[in-house]
């Protein structure tokens, strides 16, 4: 049986099949040693992302090459696919087809939000945000990524990071989770304060 058991269960996580195992790149014996090794190596990429010295333009953020590069840097120990584009069919997200040109299209468009002062900076983010949640650029955690751009991008614009419902472990079933997932959803149709309510509190 495999130690990641695809995910039918609705939950809004993108499913790992047994095959995807041929993809890590640690041994990994049970899915709570898989999720701490992705823990340690996503809060290695937050620290190289909020150093202090690093000084990130909302344009260095945007661009497309950083945001891979960014995927590829929270995931580099764990998974062979990190950075990469998603070349594969998923329960969520675009055809594989689309992932390029609609990413590019994302990140021009949020460029263009911060020129012209389209919407105000926290919204911005969170358009950033489920922008990316609905491309789904990743085999897998596209959901961490997506927040942690925004809350760099956050800073960038002179705006905190978000708490994303008070720090909860938002990969986990839990009340905090489908509230999120609802408000993705919620925006999904357009309707964007739920998700921003989310974010800040």
């Amino acid at each position: 049986m495999s130690l990641l058991p695809p995910n039918r269960d609705g939950s809004g996580t993108t499913p790992v099949s047994p095959d995807e195992e041929r993809f890590l790149i640690p041994s990994v014996a049970t899915l709570a040693e898989l999720n701490l090794i992705e823990r340690e190596n996503i809060l290695d990429a937050r620290r190289w992302l909020f150093a202090p010295r690093r000084k990130l333009t909302s344009t260095d953020l945007l661009d497309h090459l950083f945001v891979r590069d960014l995927h590829r840097r929270m995931f580099r120990h764990v998974w062979r696919w990190a950075g990469k584009l998603r070349d594969c069919e998923l329960n969520l997200g675009v055809p594989p087809h689309e992932v390029e040109t609609r990413l590019y299209s994302l990140l021009d468009d949020t460029k263009a939000w911060i020129t012209y002062g389209t919407f105000p900076p926290d919204e911005i983010c969170i358009r950033l945000h489920h922008g990316l949640v609905a491309i789904h650029p990743w085999r897998n955690g596209n959901g961490r990524h997506a927040r942690l751009l925004a809350d760099r991008l956050a800073t960038a614009l002179a705006r905190p990071p978000f708490t994303w419902g008070g720090g909860a472990e938002l990969t986990a079933r839990t009340d905090t989770r489908e509230i999120y997932l609802t408000a993705l959803r919620t925006a999904d149709a357009g309707n964007f304060q739920p998700l921003l309510t989310f974010a800040r509190s």
